[in-house]
This record gives C-alpha cells, sequence and structure tokens, in this order.
C-alpha cells in the first residue's frame, strides 16, 4: 500500500490501522452496499483500494458514499427494522475511526457494558445478569424507543470530541452521521438524527453515547443498583420494587432531556420470583439478549425440586450453563433418532450402511435438527 508517505497529507493516519480495518471487515463479512462491490471484487485491486481509503481520509477528503437500506425482520416478529449497509471500502474507513475510538473508549467504559467491546461477549453479560437476580429480586427490564434512529447528532460529536484529539476523527463522524441512506427504490434519505444500525463506527458511537446517558448516570444517582448494558438493551437490578419505580422515574427524565425515550409498553418492572421469594406481582418473566428469565422448576444437587429464577427455553444456554448434562440427553435424542430409522428402513440396519447414511444426513442438512450443533453422537445398541 505504499506510495506517497504521510508527512505531505493533512491528517496522519497510520497505514497499518487502514490494513488492521480491512483484515477486520474481511473476518466480519458482510454484503455489498451501494456500490455493488463484495469483499472479492474489492481484493482484486486490493493495494491500491487502500491506498485510496488511506489517501483520501489523510488528506481530509474522503467523503462517504450512501448507505444502503434493507429491510430485516425484528427478532421478535413484530414488523421489520432497517439496517445500513455500507459499501465494502466505507465499512473499512469507519474501521479505521471505531479502531482509534476504541483505543481511548476501551479505558473508560463500564465493566458492566458488554455490547462491541474486545473480550467481552452477550454470554458475559447473561451470567451476570443470571447471578444478580438470584441476589437481588427486581429487575427494570429497559427498551428505548427507536435508539439508534433517534440518537442526537450533536451530542454524539461531543461526546466524541471529549475522548479524542485527532481532528480527523471528528471531520469523519460528523460525515458519517449525515451520510444518506439509500432506500430500496433508490431514492435518498437525507438524515438529521440517528446513525445506521449495521454501519461499523455505529456501536461505538452508540456505547459511547450511553455511556454518559445511562452508565454514568446511574452510577452517580442509584450507585447501589447494578445493571448490564449490551448496546441499547439493558436491566437494571434493584432490591426493592420502589427502588425500580425510582430508577424508571429518574431515566425517563434523563433520556427525555437528550431526544429519547423509554418504549412505555415494553419497558417493564419483574420480580425475580423462586422458591424463596413469596411475593406476588404480575409480571415475573423478562427477555435479554433472545434469552427468557423465568421462574421454572429444577433439580438441586441433592435431588430435590424447587423454583429457580433463570434463563429457559433455547438450547444454547442450557448447552452454556449445563454442558456435561445437555450432552447426556441430546445423546439420548440421536439415539432415539438412529433407533426410529433403522426400524423404518431395512437398508440402515448394519452398522456400516447407517453410519455411512448418518454423516451423510449431517453433511448436507446440518441444521436438520438445532441440538446438532451441540452434539450429533448417539448409542448404537441404546
Amino acid at each position: 500500500m505504499s506510495k506517497s508517505g504521510p508527512e505531505d497529507k493533512s491528517f496522519q493516519i497510520p497505514k497499518q490501522l487502514v490494513w488492521e480495518a480491512y483484515r477486520r471487515v474481511k473476518a466480519n463479512k458482510g454484503a455489498a452496499g451501494v456500490d455493488g462491490q463484495s469483499m472479492a471484487d474489492f481484493e482484486e485491486d486490493l493495494r491500491n483500494n487502500l491506498y485510496r481509503i488511506w489517501n483520501r481520509m489523510s488528506s481530509g477528503t474522503y467523503f462517504p458514499p450512501p448507505v444502503k437500506a434493507v429491510e430485516i425482520p425484528k427478532s421478535n416478529g413484530g414488523g421489520t427494522r432497517i439496517l445500513g449497509v455500507p459499501t465494502v471500502a466505507d465499512r473499512i474507513a469507519q474501521t479505521v475511526v471505531a479502531l482509534r475510538l476504541e483505543a481511548r473508549t476501551e479505558s473508560i467504559f463500564h465493566p458492566d457494558s458488554y455490547g462491541y467491546r474486545p473480550r467481552k461477549s452477550a454470554h458475559d453479560a447473561l451470567r451476570k445478569c443470571r447471578e444478580r437476580c438470584w441476589r437481588k429480586d427486581w429487575v427494570l427490564d429497559l427498551d428505548i424507543r427507536k435508539f439508534f434512529d433517534s440518537l442526537d447528532h450533536d451530542l454524539v460529536v461531543r461526546t466524541v470530541e471529549v475522548n479524542t484529539a485527532d481532528k480527523w476523527v471528528l471531520l469523519y463522524v460528523r460525515r458519517w452521521l449525515k451520510a444518506p441512506l439509500q432506500l430500496p427504490d433508490g431514492t435518498l434519505q437525507e438524515r438529521d438524527k440517528g446513525t445506521p444500525q449495521g454501519s461499523a463506527v455505529s456501536p461505538v458511537l452508540a456505547n459511547l453515547f450511553l455511556h454518559y446517558a445511562f452508565d454514568m448516570f446511574l452510577g452517580r444517582e442509584f450507585p447501589a443498583v447494578e445493571f448490564e448494558r449490551y448496546a441499547d438493551d439493558a436491566v437494571v437490578h434493584c432490591v426493592t420494587e420502589r427502588q425500580a419505580r425510582q430508577v424508571r422515574e429518574a431515566l425517563t427524565v434523563r433520556l427525555a432531556e437528550l431526544g429519547l425515550e423509554l418504549h412505555p409498553g415494553k419497558t417493564k418492572i419483574v420480580y425475580c420470583k423462586d422458591s424463596l421469594r413469596h411475593g406476588e406481582h404480575d409480571t415475573v418473566t423478562f427477555t435479554f439478549l433472545g434469552y427468557a428469565f423465568r421462574p421454572r422448576q429444577v433439580k438441586g444437587k441433592n435431588g430435590q425440586i424447587f423454583t429457580s429464577f433463570t434463563p429457559a427455553g433455547w438450547i444454547r444456554y442450557y448447552g452454556l450453563f449445563g454442558r456435561k448434562v445437555l450432552n447426556k440427553l441430546l445423546r439420548r435424542v440421536n439415539t432415539y433418532l438412529t433407533r426410529w430409522a433403522r426400524r423404518k428402513y431395512r437398508r440402515l440396519r448394519s452398522y456400516k450402511r447407517f453410519h455411512k447414511w448418518w454423516t451423510g444426513l449431517i453433511d448436507r442438512e446440518p441444521g436438520l435438527f438445532i441440538h446438532w450443533e451441540l452434539t450429533r453422537a448417539f448409542d448404537w445398541n441404546g
């Protein structure tokens, strides 16, 4: 990528930073943007394409193209949401800025902020949430209405401004915030607020905004409460229902000051009911990061059945917290499947033929049964 050096440029952007950004974008894969250029297309002239990004960014002449708007169904089945798909080159340029900001933001972010951060994951947030639901009786389950679509641009820029001395970072953040969306019919939609979900720089901007709007606010005003936040998805653990209501009221005012709103229908106070909690409340379940937390019957180490407040309903969750027991159960499920197949098809009654058929089926249809993600083993004589 080396042609001209950084000495004659307006901004000192290391070429190695552009290379690292390319590596991350390549690893994340992703679809083509408005120019139709895939990663494979981009790599046909990789050296020149990367140089072009570095040269324009270093010169202050990089202007982002429109972001491709793609409608995708919401995970809860309630309609669709817009996902922004930048071009491959723009994703690399955005990642350059995200990497530069990450070096600073990781030193200030709250330990209970888990979304889109190195060495943190959704599973980490779920583990911590599970533990705190056992310790504290009440949860405030938060939903910020249209968070990514509603972010105030000036406030976003202000949070960046206090965390970088690089003028080029501010320059490009402002340009990306204003970059129009190209709708499916080809028309361009100008933007005066919000940042598209799907862009490479949006996660760090969202985390930075909520660091001040939510994390630091709770730490200052309610130091006794604990929370887990994954981007804009958050739960707050409280000792009493009264405390949960106080936190909800304070956050309602706080977010309104910043142009945001708690969704009145989706934000709720939840009682973490179990065998040791005998109170009554209308709401005893919530969903966090796709996992349903609720009272459920479990067997203790002494063999006795009791009610625990814990995530339930997904095989992947049980695989995370009880893999050994789950594998034994799922191996048994596979054994029943093999028994059914051997009874139905006489040709599969020899182990050699059955094993060939079984492995072929798994190769052709690896997602036929969700539990095959965890184990495909069976007992021939089971």
